[in-house]
């Protein structure tokens, strides 16, 4: 009886039984808490799901209206136009014209830079003398020069050591728009002097210093390099000039041959003349461009589609009532009728339906080919326009939507949905860090509890030993 109820007094104390108290301490903690972090985690795992759901429709808004500014940009319905006589120019268009029209192209004169080659050297290592170059810069016309006295002349200084070479690399060094080298010619060396294209940008060298010759200069005095026009015995080789054209038969004129800031965003590398023989630049056809881009068009926007009717279902939808999800919805209804060409003119295309974009019964889009191609017939140039990446336009809308929807600020928006779903998982997470804290601590408690009950059994078990003895000591002595 006695050996019975000690074993039992043992075994409630968990005496001898191998019980490992820390994690029975860890295992009561984790199971005060389990129920409160699985409700957070769950929550977190929505929210999650929710912003990975605005983030798929929001992406994909972004990616349709990137592609259409690529494709007008860069790809088959960037503006063109083409000139009748290549020859004469190539020419651009800005990727926001709305590129119409035709002009009228006559190049009399190409712009040129000036071009000096100096009095000749026996060879490019040849010293120059000491003194000081001054290049000042203005206009040539016969054998005056006009000096433009609100630009700084370029000054060369020239050491007594330096060399033709020498005076060619500091001119190239000195960042005056000039360019230098020397020309070895049946003559000897020869110091070439290169100035920008365009009249404004002519020049002449005056020479001052040690080694001027104060009279005819000759290799060796820093003078032997200077010039003007009104002692010129053949060292210019090239005027500055101005390009001369008719645009339109308007006469016009460019420092460069690189012409900008013309009608619909032309611009023109003239590269000959035409003179009496004007060529045409025409904007080139966009039609199938236009077809093929509207049928694009319109299956990215059923996949948007596709994916909001998903993702926004009201039954089993991660955004079944997210505000910004129903604002998206909202904008893709009126999207075909929405005016995309405010300024246009009555009977030219406006609206994206006038492209042949229609909304379907079921929410979806369809491209309605007729009305396309009654649009691309009657109003070519009208259609083209609304493909620029200017204000307005098919892109400015789509652009301005996905920015809409994007607007972090917003709460009506999917931007401004995975702000607040963002924010409302970043408290549980604080929660959840909150909570494990209080976890360890318990953890923590509970470990020094059972740390002084384990203390206690084993005195309990000395004891218990102890007695066990007792009695069998004496149970023997009884039975004797």
């Amino acid at each position: 009886m006695e050996t019975s109820t000690t074993s039992s007094i043992v075994s409630r104390l968990g005496g001898g039984s191998g019980i490992d108290m820390t994690q029975l301490a860890r295992d009561l903690a984790e199971t005060r808490f389990l129920a409160q972090i699985g409700q957070l985690e769950s929550r977190s795992e929505a929210l999650q799901a929710r912003i990975s759901a605005a983030s798929t429709l929001r992406s994909q808004i972004t990616q349709l209206a990137s592609a259409l500014g690529d494709r007008i940009r860069n790809g088959d319905l960037s503006p063109s136009a083409s000139l009748a006589n290549p020859a004469v120019a190539r020419v651009q268009v800005a990727s926001s014209s709305s590129a119409s029209g035709s002009y009228a192209l006559e190049v009399q004169q190409l712009a040129s830079a000036q071009m000096l080659a100096g009095n000749a050297y026996a060879g490019s290592g040849e010293l120059v003398g000491e003194g000081t170059l001054t290049i000042r810069f203005g206009n040539i016309a016969g054998g005056s020069f006009t000096e433009d006295t609100g630009r700084t002349p370029a000054t060369i200084t020239v050491e007594a050591t330096d060399t033709l070479a020498d005076v060619a690399g500091k001119i190239n060094a000195s960042a005056s728009g000039l360019t230098a080298y020397v020309a070895q010619t049946a003559s000897g060396a020869q110091l070439v002097v290169k100035g920008e294209t365009g009249e404004a940008n002519g020049f002449v060298i005056e020479a001052s210093g040690a080694s001027a010759s104060g009279g005819t200069p000759v290799a060796g005095n820093i003078d032997f390099l200077a010039w003007n026009p009104a002692g010129d015995s053949g060292q210019l080789r090239a005027a500055a000039q101005d390009a001369q054209f008719l645009f339109d038969t308007i006469a016009m004129s460019s420092a460069s041959n690189s012409v900008t800031g013309l009608p619909e965003g032309l611009s023109l590398t003239l590269t000959q003349t035409n003179v009496g023989a004007p060529t045409r630049i025409s904007f080139d056809d966009k039609n199938s461009a236009i077809t093929a881009m509207m049928g694009d068009f319109t299956a990215a926007l059923n996949d948007l589609t596709g994916a909001l009717a998903e993702l926004a279902s009201p039954l089993s939808g991660e955004l079944g009532n997210d505000p910004g999800a129903r604002a998206l919805k909202r904008e893709l209804a009126s999207l075909s009728t929405e005016i995309v060409i405010p300024n246009a003119a009555p009977g030219e295309p406006a609206t994206l339906a006038d492209l042949g974009l229609a909304r379907t019964r079921e929410g979806n889009f369809r491209l309605d080919a007729d009305r396309l191609r009654d649009t691309l017939a009657n109003n070519p140039a009208a259609a083209g326009a609304m493909f620029t990446t200017g204000l307005f336009g098919v892109f400015a809308t789509i652009d301005n939507l996905a920015r809409e929807v994007s607007r972090s600020t917003d709460p009506g928006s999917l931007g401004g949905s995975i702000t607040r779903y963002t924010a409302q998982a970043g408290t549980i997470d604080e929660r959840l860090e909150k909570i494990a804290e209080q976890q360890e601590a318990l953890r923590e408690r509970l470990v020094r509890q059972f740390a002084a009950t384990d203390r206690n059994v084993t005195a309990s078990q000395s004891t218990l030993s102890f007695l066990q003895n007792q009695i069998a000591a004496w149970n023997g002595r009884n039975g004797n």
